[in-house]
């Protein structure tokens, strides 16, 4: 099960990366330079590193890859830039833009929100269970879980073909 830690606007907290197999680094706020360095301190300590959004930084700063909104540039057009081993995500809300990810040429998709997830309000109501796992049994790339997704439902959203989940809070700093 792969488990993705989402940034939140406050960095990484160390404890995070031994806990995780992906960071996703969401620093919308970060202007290019600082998100450069961010992504160059969290590489070669395990986990893979996406920047959410910034092919630019994902590129300069070495990272595995960059996630992608589903209505943005198609990461085919993208692979000119990034090679084949330069992991393309889509963060997707149903069956046709998991499947417009695909085709495009994603490397995979999170899926949100699964359950109700304060982060989540303004995509709709939850998809749940049923449509998570109709929509890992439609594509072939990986689908990650996400919203609402924390370490007593994960096994859950694995068992209907997710390939594992992402998340905000499960993973902020331990207190």
């Amino acid at each position: 099960m792969i488990r993705c830690a989402i940034t939140n606007g406050r960095g990484v907290d160390g404890s995070v990366i031994s806990r995780v197999d992906w960071i996703q680094v969401r620093e919308k706020e970060l202007p290019g330079r600082a998100l450069t360095e961010l992504v160059r301190g969290l590489l070669g300590h395990g986990p893979k590193v996406v920047v959410n959004t910034r092919v630019d930084v994902a590129i300069a700063a070495g990272a595995a890859g960059v996630h992608l909104p589903a209505d943005s540039i198609a990461p085919a057009t993208l692979r000119a830039w990034t090679g084949p081993e330069f992991l393309i995500g889509v963060s997707c809300h149903s069956l046709p833009e998991v499947r417009r990810a695909e085709t495009e040429g994603a490397d995979y998709a999170f899926l949100s929100p699964i359950f109700p997830s304060p982060s989540k309000p303004g995509y709709g109501p939850p998809l749940g269970l049923d449509i998570l796992r109709e929509v890992c049994l439609a594509v072939r790339i990986p689908v990650l879980a996400l919203g609402g997704v924390d370490e007593s439902n994960a096994e859950a959203c694995v068992a209907a073909g997710a390939a594992g989940f992402a998340s905000i809070s499960t993973f902020s700093a331990r207190k």
